[in-house]
């Protein structure tokens, strides 16, 4: 019987990348992941064959290094890592989502500085929005950058910096009201600049600290940090695309690529579980039977296999959209909304399949446990989603009277 989530009209290039890494996800992400992910502990083998692999540069053009693959290639990657441990997958995230932001609005010089060291790994990416006094109101940032000759001066507390301290650059969302005269809606007033910093916690370089990991209840081994600027300098040319005030549309275009990405992530964790659900329902009995041969189990994998294949065909869906150069704010909300949402409902099934064995560390499942309600809030919670959803609807079902 074939695999679930299985994706029609790959590519012969596609298949075989998606091989290579479904055979490391087995034999090097399965097997250590819920002793890393106890221990907390960055996985630092793992990123190394990543690299090794070339996965950091699968979405960079072929022109800095990269592989010049499709958005759907990274996406079902994704899927396959966070099938292996979730966390792993976030590493890659944020680093592509800050290499496509530069792709699509960098100016040339800033493609050309950071691209190719993106493409080979040297260079890890994280970006950020949020702050302490906001959650998806991005337009209550407080952030500033403030002109001072040929440079600027920012100051601000960012938060939920995914790879905050291993990434050596960021992408963080400011307001910049240089040019934007007082009333100017605030989402024209903001900034994204790239810092440049070392890896590692304290201060990273001359105004910008990183303090040290936020403890979490799963989606551990990643790194999860607060961003202080307290008169962080930088160039004028560190502004992504050269000019003032285009930043919060640079960042939504680049939280789409992120929205798939989660939809993936989902899709992933939710076939892992499925997984582990279907073997174990095979191996323990009850009343002299297998679980598996009683009606009500047999319904609940049903159930969990039928959510596995929707969550897979909107990801894959709102993955091809964005590829095809149109817009998919639709698609990737209703994704990440259906995906993650799925998640937690085939993750809760499994363990309950599990019975009290799955609230054993012992058990895989207990990890998945904890790690699917990330997914309920990363790139926007499921309000956020259907906030989108209702107002691009409306769009295109505009009563005509």
């Amino acid at each position: 019987m074939a695999r679930l989530a299985q994706t029609a009209g790959l590519t012969d290039v596609q298949q075989e990348i998606l091989s290579t890494v479904r055979d490391f996800v087995d034999k090097e992400i399965i097997p250590v992941a819920t002793e890393l992910e106890h221990r907390d502990e960055y996985p630092q083998q793992i990123v190394d064959g990543l690299k090794e692999l070339g996965l950091f540069g699968l979405m960079i053009p072929e022109e800095y290094g990269g592989l010049g693959e499709s958005l759907l290639t990274y996406a079902l990657c994704v899927e396959e890592i966070a099938r292996g441990w979730m966390s792993v997958s976030g590493i890659i995230n944020t680093h592509f989502i800050v290499a496509y932001m530069l792709k699509q609005h960098g100016t040339q010089e800033q493609k050309d500085h950071f691209l190719p060291r993106m493409a080979a790994g040297d260079i890890r990416g994280a970006f950020s929005m949020s702050e302490p006094g906001l959650g998806s109101d991005v337009s209550a940032i407080t952030s500033k950058a403030v002109r001072d000759g040929d440079e600027y001066v920012l100051n601000g507390q960012k938060m939920w910096l995914t790879n905050g301290g291993t990434s050596s650059l960021v992408a963080v969302l400011v307001r910049s009201d240089e040019g934007h005269p007082e009333g100017t809606a605030p989402h024209k007033s903001m900034t994204t600049f790239l810092i440049e910093k070392e890896p590692g916690f304290g201060e990273v370089r001359p105004g910008l600290t990183i303090p040290g990991k936020i403890e979490k209840m799963g989606y551990k081994g990643v790194d999860t940090t607060e961003l202080i600027m307290d008169g962080l300098r930088l160039p004028a040319d560190r502004v992504l695309g050269g000019v003032t005030g285009r930043g919060f549309y640079q960042m939504m275009d680049g939280v789409e690529v992120g929205r798939v990405n989660v939809a993936a992530r989902g899709c992933g964790v939710a076939q892992r579980a499925f997984e582990l659900g279907v073997s174990y329902a095979q191996q323990r009995h009850t009343f002299g039977k297998p679980i598996a041969q009683h009606q009500a189990i047999q319904f609940k994998l049903a159930e969990m296999a039928t959510k596995v294949e929707a969550a897979h065909a909107m990801m894959v869906n709102a993955a091809r959209k964005k590829d095809s150069g149109e817009r998919n704010d639709l698609e990737a909300g209703m994704a990440k909304y259906l995906a993650s949402e799925y998640c937690k409902e085939v993750v809760e099934d499994a363990f309950r399949i599990h019975g009290g064995y799955g609230f054993s560390k012992e058990y895989e499942i207990e990890r998945l446990y904890r790690e699917a309600p990330m997914l309920l809030i990363g790139e926007g919670t499921a309000e956020i989603q259907k906030m989108i959803i209702g107002r691009r609807l409306l769009e295109e079902y505009r009563f005509q009277g």
